[in-house]
């Protein structure tokens, strides 16, 4: 395995995290308002409320984005171990996912949660290089 094979890995686990978490606070704002859809029947209520989402431009761009990280992740488990592939995009995502918040203006995260998601990621790198 050469520098190159390694550097596109990266990438691939980076760029599918960034799809996956950062997109999530944007998916939840783009949804605001949904819960004021009320029909009479299930079906109904299903048809209102996907007809509320597609054809909402601040929903559907942010699910897009993160659908695509999908096909990210999928081209790039074709060369890496699945093993690790897992922990290190899922770590990576739950701190996209924080920092795209801040950026949508939710709050901040606690001095627990940063020790905690240095934990994960500490912990996601040390069996990684294990």
């Amino acid at each position: 395995m050469n520098i190159g094979d390694i550097l596109q890995r990266c990438i691939g686990f980076i760029l599918t995290a960034l799809c996956w978490g950062f997109t999530n606070p944007f998916i939840k704002r783009g949804s605001m308002g949904i819960e004021k859809i009320k029909r009479g029947n299930w079906v109904m209520q299903t048809l209102a409320e996907t007809w509320f989402l597609f054809t909402n431009w601040k929903y559907v761009v942010p699910l897009a984005i993160n659908l695509s990280g999908s096909a990210v992740y999928y081209y790039t488990l074709s060369s890496a171990d699945i093993t690790i592939a897992v922990p290190i995009t899922n770590s990576l995502a739950l701190v996209f996912t924080i920092l795209g918040g801040m950026l949508v203006g939710e709050r901040p995260p606690t001095r627990t949660e940063l020790i905690g998601m240095s934990c994960i990621v500490l912990g996601v790198a040390l069996c990684v290089t294990s």
